[in-house]
């Protein structure tokens, strides 16, 4: 504790000092009666007496916070010149903690604390100082002010508000990265002594960090230090005042310090070789496996993504990345056959997307691993030999007779026989039917081209052993053309000859028809009935359509709608 110069005699107290000011040149007054402080000298001068200036010079008085003696704790004491110690001066003390705190003998002007105080609380008390005479009560000195102020003791410990801490650091910093910087309080006077000069210091985190003595900023103290090897460490800062002295009071607080991550490790499959089984009847789209390589990083620094290197493999395989979970999910691209290929063979790297060049020196950051996939024998339903198949069959043609043929087979390799049958729900399926064991067509009716000429049915085949797997093939049969229609007479007009017509002028045309196809009804010869006698007064050219011309103008002919002329009892034929 520093002493101060004022109580170098007295280690707990200050003696309050009252100096007399004296003024020695004296004045002549010209008066003749002498006044009150006027002595009339010898020689008819007089001399005036100035009495001495009295004032209270203070030294500030100190008191020790924290006093726990028996006695009241001394403080000073208040003196007047014109004490002569005959107790006819009486002391007043007045102002901050006066008669309670502080307390005055009003014989010997001694003052003193009767209580415990605490700098902390209140670093000082006014006060007010007077002197009096006991008899009259008058004022020996004026009143005058002075302080006590309280002396302090290191009697609070350093303390950190704002403790426990959380903090973060990367992994494999380099030695003296900061990692925090905390920062401790003393309510001592920071201007007196060493109370509150403090000193840091690392209680529990050694090796690992280190924490300034002046500033408080803890840094990392050991290189290459490995999240994935230890994630959380516990720091215990001490802060010690008295600048760190024996004696001193101290105060610690904790540090959470947790390492963050970069991405220092390569991503790593835990198996060079995989084995995937898939069956033949996976659908092209769909996932079919997994494959997962581990990483230690966390975040964006474990990110991975997976690749086909290999030219099989990627062919028909496809892998892409779970985001969530980091696997990589492997899908077919185009359909398996068991009986044409087995096995397939997949290079498979895995490679990370966010690389740390600062860590390039510890190699690729990417692995491989192979992945064997067996295809699966699956029983499949029959294949046609055909996608679709087109037949035809003339007709009228009798009912049984072969229109065609599909094949179908098994794809297995144990060739299951094949059972055909026709889709029941089809309108076709009545004119045809189909053999069981050998896919034969055949009709069940004679058909007729000018009706439909065209039917559509559906062959279906499943497998003897495996009669559920089912196949389907559409089959188109076309109907033939027969001359089985005789022609018609198109026009359905009547014929009017005026008498007026000359012989040999055309008076109608008429052209005929046939249901058949052009090849086999398209081609007509005209001539009259045979069976009816010749009408001398028209005659028939057969010019490919029907031309009848007037031989005589008398008469008038006339051509119904039945074809058949009203003065003629023959019809025209068509042939």
């Amino acid at each position: 504790m520093r002493i101060s110069t004022t109580s170098c005699l007295c280690p707990f107290l200050v003696c309050l000092c009252f100096i007399q000011r004296c003024y020695g040149a004296s004045h002549h007054i010209p008066t003749k009666v002498p006044s009150k402080n006027q002595t009339k000298l010898a020689n008819g001068e007089t001399e005036v007496h100035h009495r001495p200036k009295r004032g209270w010079i203070w030294n500030q008085f100190f008191v020790l916070e924290e006093h726990m003696g028996p006695d009241a704790q001394y403080v000073g004491k208040l003196h007047s010149n014109s004490d002569k110690g005959d107790g006819s001066v009486r002391y007043i003390l007045s102002g901050e903690g006066a008669g309670t705190i502080f307390i005055i003998n009003e014989e010997t002007g001694d003052i003193h604390a009767t209580k415990s105080l605490d700098r902390e609380r209140k670093t000082h008390y006014v006060l007010h100082a007077q002197a009096l005479d006991r008899n009259t009560e008058e004022a020996l000195e004026p009143k005058s002010e002075f302080i006590i102020k309280v002396q302090d003791i290191n009697d609070n410990a350093p303390k950190f508000p704002d403790g426990p801490f959380v903090a973060t650091v990367p992994e494999m910093s380099e030695v003296g990265t900061s990692v925090l910087q905390v920062t401790a309080t003393d309510a001592d006077d920071p201007t007196y002594g060493n109370s509150a000069r403090i000193v840091y210091s690392i209680l529990q985190g050694q090796p690992y960090f280190s924490v300034d003595p002046k500033t408080g900023i803890i840094r990392t103290a050991l290189a290459n230090m490995d999240r994935e090897a230890r994630e959380h460490y516990t720091v215990v800062i001490q802060a010690k005042d008295m600048a760190g002295q024996v004696g001193g009071l101290s105060g610690s607080t904790t540090i959470n310090i947790t390492l963050t991550d970069v991405n220092d490790n390569p991503p790593t499959f835990p198996q060079k070789n995989y084995q995937l089984y898939v069956p033949e009847s996976a659908q092209v789209g769909k996932p079919v496996g997994k494959i997962k390589a581990n990483d230690e990083d966390l975040g964006v620094n474990a990110d991975i993504k997976y690749s086909i290197i290999n030219s099989e493999g990627a062919n028909m395989f496809s892998i892409s990345t779970d985001r969530d979970t980091r696997e990589g999910i492997i899908s077919l691209k185009k359909p398996l056959n068991y009986e044409r290929k087995k096995t397939y063979t997949l290079h498979i790297e895995g490679t990370n997307t966010h690389v740390d060049p600062r860590f390039s020196y510890l190699g690729s950051f990417k692995d491989t691993a192979t992945l064997k996939i067996t295809v699966g024998d699956v029983d499949e339903a029959p294949i046609f030999s055909m996608d679709y198949y087109i037949m035809d069959v003339y007709e009228n043609v009798p009912s049984g007779t072969e229109v065609g043929m599909v094949t179908a087979r098994d794809p297995d390799s144990r060739n299951s026989p094949v059972r055909y049958f026709l889709d029941s729900k089809e309108e076709g399926v009545r004119y045809f039917r189909i053999e069981e064991n050998s896919g034969l067509i055949r009709t069940t009716q004679p058909l007729d081209r000018e009706a439909m000429p065209w039917h559509n049915i559906t062959v279906m085949a499943s497998e003897v052993d495996s009669p559920s797997l089912l196949s389907h093939v559409p089959v188109t049969v076309q109907v033939l053309d027969v001359n089985d229609n005789p022609p018609e007479i198109a026009t359905d007009e009547e014929v009017i000859v005026c008498e007026s017509s000359r012989p040999g002028q055309l008076i109608q045309t008429v052209t005929a028809v046939d249901k058949d196809d052009f090849a086999n009804g398209q081609r007509f010869s005209f001539a009259l009935p045979s069976q009816l006698p010749v009408n001398p007064n028209f005659t028939l050219k057969d010019n490919e359509v029907f031309a009848l011309r007037l031989q005589e103008p008398s008469f008038i002919a006339h051509i119904p709608r039945s074809n058949k002329p009203r003065l003629f009892p023959r019809t025209l034929e068509a042939q």
